[in-house]
């Protein structure tokens, strides 16, 4: 396996985690709504239930965000090979390995660390379209385009 396929792996795994995480809050979440019943403290029990339906909301927000992501990690070809940065392209510069794809934080693959980013964040649109030996500034700090694969 290459490395922007371990990559590319690496990322699916991560979508999946937390969609069981979020899954697993859902269902609880709806547990206990369910099991909320009324009680002689009225108050108490809607101030429960509304802080169950916040979570719920936010819950519902977190599985939107995982999605998107995996409709982004779906456009990905691992096959398709560029010397332009583009939506999953390995990217080695000369002061952070990158792969563009989702933000995924940081993966090693065969004691190399990577940075899953999203090619729509402040680095990633910066990388976007670049090409090998070209010049980026980020964070004052200036970097230059070792390889594209």
């Amino acid at each position: 396996m290459d490395i922007k396929e371990a990559l590319f792996k690496q990322c699916e795994l991560f979508v999946n985690k937390r969609l069981q995480t979020v899954d697993d809050i859902i269902s609880s979440n709806q547990k206990a709504l369910q099991s909320e019943t009324k009680s002689s403290a009225g108050d108490k029990h809607e101030t429960g239930r509304a802080m169950l339906q916040l979570e719920m909301e936010k819950a519902g927000q977190q599985l939107a965000g995982i999605n998107q992501m995996k409709e982004i990690l779906a456009k990905i070809d691992v096959s398709k090979v560029s010397n332009v940065a583009h939506l999953g392209s390995v990217i080695e510069t000369t002061s952070a390995n990158y792969f563009l794809s989702i933000s995924a934080g940081q993966i090693i693959v065969d004691g190399k660390v990577y940075f899953a980013i999203s090619v729509s964040s402040p680095i990633g649109k910066l990388l976007l379209g670049k090409k090998t030996n070209d010049q980026l500034v980020f964070n004052n700090k200036k970097s230059i385009i070792k390889s594209i694969s």
